[in-house]
């Protein structure tokens, strides 16, 4: 599994069998490849965090670990990649054809994200309220977009997303 950890509050404490220990907090992503094995232990004092699990492209890879930090006023306003299968923009990288994007948006802001043909779309609200492409979203709320070439995200209240451009 590629396993994708954001942390929207507090902290989340990490530790595996590769030596790695570490803090993810707020504004930091954290991708550990489980490969061909990996122990890991996870501390979650009061902490809320999504963690996403991703089929990875190939079975046999070599575990890893990556943590990065996102800093807020590159999330203000716009899209920004968080995963990508070739790392792009300072992403972390997984091993599968898939984008994770974030933005946090005020109220009446709005992101664009073009869809290529035949790829799908998950977005998953985080904080706020949205609507994608006219859907009203809300906190915990997610949606899922298929021949769509063009997603409009737009905010009504103060919003935090997660978006998924997939294969």
């Amino acid at each position: 599994m590629e396993i994708v950890t954001y942390v929207v509050e507090g902290a989340l404490e990490h530790e595996d069998s590769l030596g790695t220990g570490s803090v993810i907090r707020p504004g930091e992503v954290q991708r550990m490849s489980a490969g061909t094995g990996v122990t890991h232990s996870e501390y979650n004092p009061p902490v809320h965090f999504l963690q996403i699990w991703i089929l990875p492209e190939r079975s046999g890879l070599a575990p890893g670990y990556e943590q990065r930090a996102f800093p807020a006023a590159e999330l203000h306003g716009r899209l920004r990649p968080l995963a990508s299968r070739d790392g792009r923009e300072g992403s972390v990288t997984v091993h599968q054809d898939v984008q994770v994007w974030a933005a946090r948006l005020a109220a009446g802001e709005v992101a664009i994200h073009r869809l290529s043909p035949g790829r799908h779309a998950w977005l998953q609200g985080v904080r706020g309220a949205l609507a994608v492409n006219g859907t009203t979203l809300a906190a915990g709320d997610g949606a899922a977009a298929s021949d769509e070439a063009r997603l409009a995200l737009a905010a009504s209240a103060a919003s935090e997303l997660l978006l998924f451009d997939l294969a």
